[in-house]
């Protein structure tokens, strides 16, 4: 085999060559790797670094961890004057006082299941709402050793020493989702599953603010001018509320749950948005209320459109955490509603859920986001940024701290970060694991950004970097960019940014590699005999390699051609892909049995099937070679082929030949005898037909059908005799006598191959 593929080399590379200058334009030879886009840059791993979504990476601000609390949840933060931060939690339910330095300190453990909400009064005193069937708790602040004489404390709860709390007020709804302050001092209460905000004033009087047809208001927020900002869960309803009360819609989001709200020095309002809305329910400014479906807090069932969070190893009661958004699908988006009421789309994310909004000290709003706990700084529409990624699940609150600088709350696990100030002094990133596919031999590296930046390769031949890879080199991106790392199916890139007087940045980061190429591989080459493949349309401007135009790039994946029945034609179809993705043209050759040498049918095919007419090949067994060449994606002499033989096929398009037919009369009989005979294949079946009737099968001598030549001997029953004047068509005519006339009878006889090629004869005899 190999040396008859040596033979016919030369002469094959030369027929492919108008190939090879046709494909010229989709030679593959080297081959780059590219990252720039944020779709790619964001599957590799950033520390210190973000990732803008228009691409390319900068130094991210410094991003560090507090504290890590106890409690797997963390629902709000309120930071005090004195840079104190209190954290509302659940699972277990507790707030806690986080200093500066990071000291941690329970001062508060209600009998509920989580403590939801957090706010901090002009005079430091600290409010907690409680979830489910909660509360809200007035927790105070004294000197070590004393305490508050003469107050009765109902329902006292479990704090430090330092601390004291009593109910401060009880709305008797489900649940409370969150609290703010206004100017006056009146707080706001927002529930659920009755859609009501209560107000408390400081004199402790409280009376419902406002009544939603919603089932949960669910954020809070005040505007410049008083107003009350609110987000509800059900219909995605954005409401503003004037102090004497009155309600008005100011947006009806195209997500059911409203999850955060911020609204900026200029008056815009940002609303996020998550969740798909039931069928039917269309955006409009006073939807029909939603009925509230709330359960036991034991039960892992919340309220419509929430569900109970339930940690896994976490029991049933200190586990069941109602989450916002948790069950929403099809991710968030972020809407802008002006200071003249006019919304707008700003940001969007199939796979992030937005769970907190704020402003960095620049002003750029920030999305604190799940499930992959990232922080986001929407910059423009449709234009952000991604900061950072914390070391949890969720990113659920932020707090104004000291310095400038923000608190971020996570869930999943329970923690406190810093995040603001310089940027990072450093970052790193490190790509995606790229797959070559095949072994190759990588070049140099083409790089684009500013600043002092640093740029490490390292290649290997599994897919996990962990397992006994080349350790990292440096690449020279001043004097020569080359990758200095051993030949391997797989690679990986990693940059370093250094701060400096030019903001370090990178852009794009390209890699050039030359795959080693391989030979095609087949996986299978049929025959169909009786099969015509249609030939299948190609592109505008396109022709084969037998034209003049350019062919295109072969699909990895083909279609299968249209194929019809043609007992005249014989279909050559196969299967064969090349691991370097290379273009590919073919050659189709045959042989019969018992030759040594291999006869060209057709070469310079770009489609994988061929089909031609049987009468081409004389009766006999044939095989079919396909030989596939990769030449259009490479230099002459750089090609590689390789062939494959179909199974064994036979063809046989003459009709087998009827001698000696003869037909006698014998009585109520007639005799027929014939020989069959054919060049090739057995026979396979024989028919007689008599005076045009029904054809009839016959068996051979000796019935079994088994040989290329058969006698028939048998016999037929002749109708019934008859006899009738000859019809006078002239009745004037005097009659005249009639004689009867012998009969004639018309014997047909056919016979069929095993491939169906069918001969026939005749005979007439006369009745005795």
């Amino acid at each position: 085999m190999k040396l008859r593929i040596r033979l016919r080399e030369r002469s094959f590379l030369a027929l492919v060559f108008l190939v090879v200058v046709v494909h010229f334009m989709f030679a593959e030879g080297t081959r780059t790797w590219e990252q720039s886009k944020f779709e790619d840059l964001s599957k590799g791993t950033a520390t210190g670094v973000a990732i803008r979504s228009a691409g390319g990476l900068e130094l991210a601000p410094a991003f560090r961890a507090i504290s890590t609390t106890p409690s797997t949840y963390i629902w709000s933060i309120a930071a005090d004057q004195t840079g104190n931060l209190y954290a509302a939690t659940g699972a277990p339910a507790r707030v806690y006082r986080i200093t500066p330095q990071g000291e941690s300190t329970t001062i508060f453990e209600p009998q509920e299941l989580q403590v939801q909400a957090l706010v901090l009064d002009k005079n430091g005193i600290l409010y907690a709402a409680t979830n489910p069937d909660g509360k809200v708790y007035r927790i105070e602040h004294h000197a070590p050793g004393t305490g508050v004489k003469g107050k009765v404390e109902p329902e006292k709860t479990k704090s430090a020493s330092e601390f004291s709390s009593s109910v401060f007020f009880d709305p008797h709804t489900k649940y409370i989702w969150d609290l703010v302050f206004d100017n006056s001092g009146n707080l706001y209460v927002a529930t659920g599953d009755h859609g009501e905000i209560f107000r408390i004033t400081p004199k402790g009087e409280h009376s419902v603010f406002f009544k939603s047809d919603e089932a949960h208001i669910r954020v809070l927020a005040l505007d410049a001018k008083g107003n009350l900002i609110a987000g509800s869960d059900g219909s995605g309803l954005v409401y503003q509320i004037k102090p004497d009360g009155e309600g008005f819609v100011l947006y009806s989001a195209p997500k059911k749950e409203i999850t955060a709200l911020a609204i900026d020095k200029t008056g815009n309002i940002y609303a996020a948005g998550a969740g798909e809305k039931r069928p039917g329910t269309a955006p409009s400014n006073f939807p029909s209320s939603v009925p509230a479906t709330g359960s036991s807090p034991a039960s892992g069932l919340g309220p419509t459109g929430l569900i109970l969070n339930v940690t896994p190893g976490l029991s049933s009661v200190g586990g069941s955490i109602p989450f916002p958004g948790a069950t929403a699908t099809g991710g968030s988006e972020i809407y802008r509603i002006a200071a003249d009421g006019s919304p707008s789309r700003v940001w969007n994310s199939r796979e992030d859920l937005v769970y907190a909004l704020a402003f960095d000290p620049t002003g750029r709003l920030l999305a604190g986001t799940g499930n992959r706990g990232h922080i986001f700084a929407i910059t423009g529409e449709d234009q952000f940024v991604d900061l950072v990624k914390a070391s949890a699940s969720q990113i659920t609150a932020f707090a104004d701290a000291a310095g400038g600088g923000l608190y971020v709350s996570s869930s999943n696990l329970g923690k406190v970060f810093l995040l603001g100030g310089p940027l990072e002094s450093e970052g790193s990133y490190e790509s995606d694991v790229f797959d070559a596919k095949v072994f190759s031999r990588w070049g140099r590296a083409e790089f684009r950004g500013a600043g002092n930046v640093d740029l490490f390769a390292r290649s290997g031949n599994v897919d996990n970097p962990d397992r006994n890879w080349s350790p990292w080199k440096p690449v020279d991106l001043v004097k020569d960019p080359l990758l200095n790392v051993p030949q391997a199916r797989f690679i990986q890139w990693k940059t370093v940014l250094h701060a400096g007087n030019v903001a370090p940045r990178v852009d794009s980061v390209l890699l050039n590699y030359l795959p080693k190429n391989v030979a095609p591989d087949f996986d299978d080459v049929t025959v169909q005999v009786g099969m015509r493949y249609q030939p299948l349309p190609k592109p505008i401007g396109v022709t084969d390699t037998s034209g003049a135009s350019g062919a295109s790039p072969q699909p990895r994946f083909d279609a299968p051609p249209p194929s019809t029945r043609d007992r005249d034609s014989i279909g050559v179809r196969w299967t064969v892909h090349d691991d370097n993705d290379d273009q590919m043209v073919y050659s189709v050759y045959y042989r019969g049995d018992g030759e040594a040498r291999w006869l060209l049918l057709k070469d310079g095919l770009t489609d994988k099937f061929y089909s031609f007419d049987a009468s081409l090949l004389p009766d006999g067994g044939y095989t079919i070679e396909v030989m596939a060449s990769d030449a259009p994606s490479h230099s002459p002499g750089q090609a590689l082929t390789s062939v494959r033989d179909s199974p064994r096929f036979e063809v046989d398009t003459t009709p087998p030949r009827i001698d000696d037919l003869r037909a006698s009369d014998e009585g109520p009989h007639i005799h027929v005898i014939f020989h069959a005979t054919d060049g090739f294949s057995d026979i396979k079946r024989a028919e007689y037909s008599l005076d045009a009737g029904d054809w009839q099968y016959v068996e051979p001598v000796g019935q079994l059908a088994d040989s290329k030549s058969a006698k028939y001997d048998f016999q037929v029953m002749l109708p019934a005799a008859s006899e009738s004047p000859a019809a006078d068509s002239n009745p004037g005519r005097p009659p005249q006598s009639t004689k009867a006339m012998p009969a004639e009878h018309v014997v047909v006889v056919r016979v069929y191959d095993r491939f169906d090629n069918m001969s026939s004869a005749k005979t007439v005899i006369r009745e005795k």
